[in-house]
This record gives structure tokens, C-alpha cells and sequence, in this order.
């Protein structure tokens, strides 16, 4: 009699298992649009191939609504979201808040650790501290970094060697401007607010600037900083005088059709159609690499974004097992061949189908593992938007370098107050 209450208690186990394996679950993702939509929904689309019984609603947002949707419901903890994009400048927001689900908790509950193929500068950031020791809240979505463009092909031409400091580009952008009247020397975007900041922010870096200094004041009117926006000013003589309205499309399409020597800022998802000769009259002819150096090292913009789970969400477990399949080696392979979403582990970028279609891939990975945060601060919407418009100010004539710098620096000192 016990063995037959045994054995029918065992069968109700494995009913029971069974059942709740077989569950149907919902996941809820504040998403973004455009390539990282169709990204997610590649991803989506293989998961539920493999667990039919997990559906999903993807949602398809701008990256201000996908903030804003976000917050509302984090702070309230309504629990409507199951995964979260956030862009990285934002993710402190939401781990100083509590508002995310702690990964190291479930990474151990699973009996698992995160692995070592993200690259170290993605994955740090997605820790609170961010560093090695901080708590994990997320994991990187998309190895996203600034580039350096450049047409090999006339550098060639006119004996020059690749470019390894910001003195080289202004050289090469000064011989390339003279000796091709058809091509500008240089491109880049000089729209107020946040294109011209992040154009600029490269060279700031490098030239040993930086937003605060050690007792957090700011600093963006430091002697490196006047000179890295000098030489910033010296440079756009060699861009198209449309550079101040320039924006994304302005850049990408004059790499694309022959018309721009050197970009010293390019996105990845700028680049898909580099090597196509159906788009591009280029193809085969443009350099794509990390940025120059100066006083310090190349200082690409790290521009990852990081997918996290929420505290209020009611199905952890079920999303943890996608953000896992999400951010493994093959769906970030299917991302890239899918969408050309840059990864943010080591090992797709030495995949060798990736390497065919996107030869200049590995200038990504040496970018990403160079890449500077922006600064970990709650301002930084601000910051940017005023630094932005002044350093427009002085590109255009309307301040000295100085004048922007200063006038930027007594600004920031009001809003982080």
C-alpha cells in the first residue's frame, strides 16, 4: 500500500512539473524601433520557436518613450513590463532606484555565473557600482561604440599612413580638402545638443578632458578642454560648410557616396550598407577603427544599451530565461546578420560568417574595449543638451572657445546643484 501511495505521489510530481513546464507565459518588452525592433523581434521569433508556450508583446518605442513609458511604470511598480531597454547615460536612474531585479541573485539561484565573453567595458556598466565588484542589473543588449571612418584609398593616394593621432587627421584632412575639390576633408555632425557633443567627445577625452575632476566640480573648461575644442574648431575648416545642420543622414550619406575623406564619428548601424557596391561607391575603400589618440589613449563613446528585468515583473524566472537566450553567443550572431546590431561578447566578433559580410567588425571590438562611459550622473540629459548648443555656439563664430567652455562650466555647476 505505501508503495503504490509512493508511486501515485510520483506520478502527480511529474504531472505537476510537467504542468507548470507547460505553462503559458506572457512576456511584456519595452522595446525599441528600428533595427533594435527588429533585432528583439528575431530574437523573439527563435525563442518561440523553441518555447511555444512563452508569448510575447514587443514593444516598438522611440528611445524618449521607452524611457519615459519606463519609468512611470518602474517607479509605480505596476509590473506591465517584463524586460526593460535602457540607454546607458539613463541606467544609473534605475539602479540607484531599486527599481531592477538583482541578475547575480538569479544567476546563482540557476546555479550559473555570467560569462567572460562580454566584453568588460559593456558588462561593467550594467553593474551598481559600475565596475567588476558592483552588483549585476542587467546585461549588455548591444556592443554600440562610436567609430572613426576614414577613406583608405586616398590616404594611399597621397602617401598618407594611417592616422594614430588627432594631429594626423587634421593633417590628412587638410591634404585630402586641397587635392580632392569634390571631397571634404572631414564630416561630421554639428547640430546642436547631443550630435556635436558626441562628435566632439572623442577628442575631448583623448586631450585629457573630462566633465568633473576629483572632487566632482565640474571641469569642462580645463586647459585640456580648450584645447581639445580648439583643435575641434581647426578641424571643421576642412568639413562641408553646411557642418552645423549636419546630422546623421548628412554624414552617413556623404561616406557612403565618395563625397567625405575622414568621419571621425560613425555609429555602427550607420555602416550596413559600407561595402555593398549596389550603395555605396566606396565599397572596399573605407577604413573603420577606433579614434585617435593624444595626450591619452583612443576614447571611443561607449553607447551600449543594457536590458534589464523589474522588480514589479510578475514573470522573473520565464524572463530571465529569455534575457539569457537573448544575450547568448548565437542570437547575438542572428542580431548582427539580422538587424547589424553590433554584439557585446568577444567571441562573435572573430565569427568568421560575420567577418565576411562586416570585414571591418573587428574596428568595432577594439573600439568597444577603448569605449569611455559618459559621466554616471542623473544631470546628464542636461549636461549634454547645454554643452551641445555652446559648443555649436563656438563652431559657428558666435563664442571663442573659452567663452563656450566657461559658460558650459558655470552651467553645469547650476544644474548638478
Amino acid at each position: 500500500m505505501a508503495k503504490r501511495i509512493a508511486l501515485v505521489l510520483l506520478a502527480l510530481a511529474v504531472s505537476a512539473g510537467s504542468a507548470f513546464a507547460q505553462k503559458q507565459v506572457k512576456l511584456v518588452i519595452a522595446g525599441r524601433d528600428g533595427d533594435y525592433g527588429n533585432a528583439m523581434q528575431a530574437a523573439v521569433d527563435a525563442y518561440t520557436a523553441k518555447n511555444p508556450n512563452v508569448t510575447f508583446e514587443v514593444l516598438k518605442l522611440s528611445g524618449d518613450d521607452v524611457y519615459q513609458k519606463s519609468v512611470i511604470d518602474l517607479r509605480t511598480g505596476t509590473g506591465t513590463y517584463d524586460l526593460v531597454l535602457i540607454d546607458d547615460p539613463k541606467a544609473m536612474q534605475f539602479q540607484k532606484a531599486g527599481w531592477l531585479e538583482d541578475l547575480d541573485a538569479l544567476y546563482k539561484k540557476a546555479g550559473r555565473t555570467v560569462d567572460s565573453d562580454f566584453i568588460s567595458t559593456t558588462i561593467d556598466l550594467c553593474r551598481f557600482p559600475n565596475g567588476p565588484k558592483g552588483k549585476l542589473y542587467a546585461l549588455p543588449f548591444v556592443g554600440n561604440v562610436s567609430l572613426f571612418a576614414y577613406r583608405a584609398d586616398l590616404f594611399a593616394k597621397y602617401g598618407l599612413a594611417a592616422p594614430k593621432t588627432w594631429n594626423d587627421v587634421l593633417a590628412a584632412a587638410k591634404k585630402i580638402s586641397e587635392a580632392e575639390p569634390a571631397v571634404s576633408g572631414v564630416s561630421f555632425r554639428g547640430v546642436k545638443g547631443n550630435p556635436i557633443l558626441t562628435a566632439f567627445l572623442p577628442v575631448f577625452w583623448s586631450f585629457g578632458a573630462d566633465f568633473f575632476d576629483a572632487s566632482g566640480k565640474p571641469a569642462v573648461n580645463s586647459p585640456e578642454a580648450v584645447r581639445a575644442l580648439k583643435f575641434f574648431l581647426e578641424l571643421a575648416k576642412y568639413a562641408p560648410k553646411s557642418v552645423p545642420m549636419n546630422n546623421t543622414a548628412q554624414v552617413r550619406d556623404g561616406l557612403l557616396a565618395g563625397t567625405v575623406g575622414i568621419a571621425p564619428e560613425v555609429w555602427p548601424a550607420w555602416l550596413g550598407k559600407l561595402d555593398d557596391p549596389n550603395e555605396s561607391k566606396v565599397a572596399g575603400k573605407v577604413t573603420v577603427t577606433k579614434h585617435p589618440s593624444d595626450v591619452k589613449k583612443s576614447s571611443p563613446m561607449n553607447g551600449i544599451w543594457h536590458i534589464s528585468i523589474p522588480v514589479a515583473s510578475r514573470n522573473k524566472q520565464a524572463a530571465f530565461d529569455f534575457l539569457e537566450f537573448l544575450t547568448s553567443k548565437e542570437i547575438q550572431k542572428l542580431m548582427v546578420l539580422k538587424a547589424g546590431l553590433p554584439p557585446s561578447r568577444s567571441s562573435v566578433y572573430a565569427d568568421a560568417e560575420i567577418l565576411a559580410k562586416h570585414p571591418w567588425y573587428p574596428g568595432i571590438k577594439d573600439a568597444l574595449e577603448n569605449a569611455v562611459a559618459r559621466p554616471r550622473t542623473l544631470f546628464w540629459a542636461e549636461i549634454e543638451n547645454t554643452m551641445g548648443g555652446l559648443v555649436q555656439e563656438a563652431l559657428i563664430g558666435q563664442k571663442t572657445a573659452e567663452q563656450a567652455l566657461d559658460e558650459a562650466n558655470a552651467k553645469i555647476a547650476q544644474i548638478i546643484k
